[in-house]
């Protein structure tokens, strides 16, 4: 399938070596600045462009995988005189009918992972969810995302938010607390891969049991003498300090309520 990637960044880096070890033909790479088009193009064997205008109107699938805000005042462009290309967003909380009236094909191609440019990811582990606004976009899409990954599932914009919403507490909101168990521990020079066999226990029980269950720690059981006196060690950050009070309140909530 002919393809042209429209963003330069995690995502499309991740996705675009995917697909181009999977035997598609990446055309373009489409970025704001030279050296970031000319980074993933010279990976996946494609030309890079910096002007929208030149973005050829032949290919088959059209990937924008692009900052939220910018997505809407660049489709419009992107589309016009490509109307038998595919035009697929990456976005979780972005709804597919953002290409409304500026595409004939249309959907969306979101793949549910963290990525980081520099990292490889098996993209056959990651599941895909897919959807179109017609068959034509449908067929295309899941044939794309069947050539790359396992697991393959349509779903429609309204259900979307919230598995993205789900993604920003599972993996975002849980980074950040590596963030800050990370400055606690710098600040008493100790360091942060003490805790990698703990992070990497906790994620794998999840593997074997509901989250709620496989809850530990002092706010289980609400244990206050233990609660005051780490939130007294925070006491020189109150937003931290803040969040670990409402998170143990909101954690023993949770275990009264199994």
């Amino acid at each position: 399938m002919r393809i042209v990637l429209i963003g330069a960044g995690n995502l499309a880096t991740q996705l675009g070596l995917a697909l181009a070890t999977a035997g598609h033909d990446i055309v373009q790479v489409f970025s704001r600045t030279m050296a970031s088009a000319m980074e993933l193009s010279s990976l996946v064997r494609a030309s890079p462009i910096i002007d929208i205008h030149h973005i050829v109107a032949d290919a088959d699938l059209y990937i924008v995988a692009i900052k939220d805000s910018i997505l809407t005042e660049m489709i419009p462009c992107l589309c016009q005189d490509r109307e038998e290309g595919v035009f697929v967003h990456t976005a979780g909380s972005i709804p597919i009918d953002v290409f409304q009236g500026a595409a004939r094909h249309y959907g969306v191609l979101y793949p549910m992972q963290t990525f980081s440019k520099y990292k490889r990811v098996n993209f056959r582990e990651i599941p895909c969810f897919v959807e179109g606004n017609d068959e034509f976009a449908v067929n295309r899409l899941n044939a794309v995302c069947a050539s790359i990954s396992d697991r393959v599932t349509y779903l429609v914009s309204a259900d979307r938010r919230y598995l993205h919403l789900s993604a920003v507490f599972a993996c975002n909101f849980v980074n950040h607390c590596y963030d800050i168990a990370s400055e606690i521990l710098l600040k008493h020079n100790l360091p942060f891969d003490t805790l990698l066999p703990l992070i990497d226990e906790t994620a794998c029980k999840v593997h074997m049991l509901a989250p709620r269950e496989a809850q530990t720690g002092p706010a289980v059981r609400y244990d206050t003498n233990v609660i005051q006196a780490q939130a007294m060690l925070l006491k020189d950050n109150p937003q931290v300090k803040d969040l670990y009070e409402r998170l143990s309140r909101n954690i023993h909530r949770n275990a009264i309520n199994k």
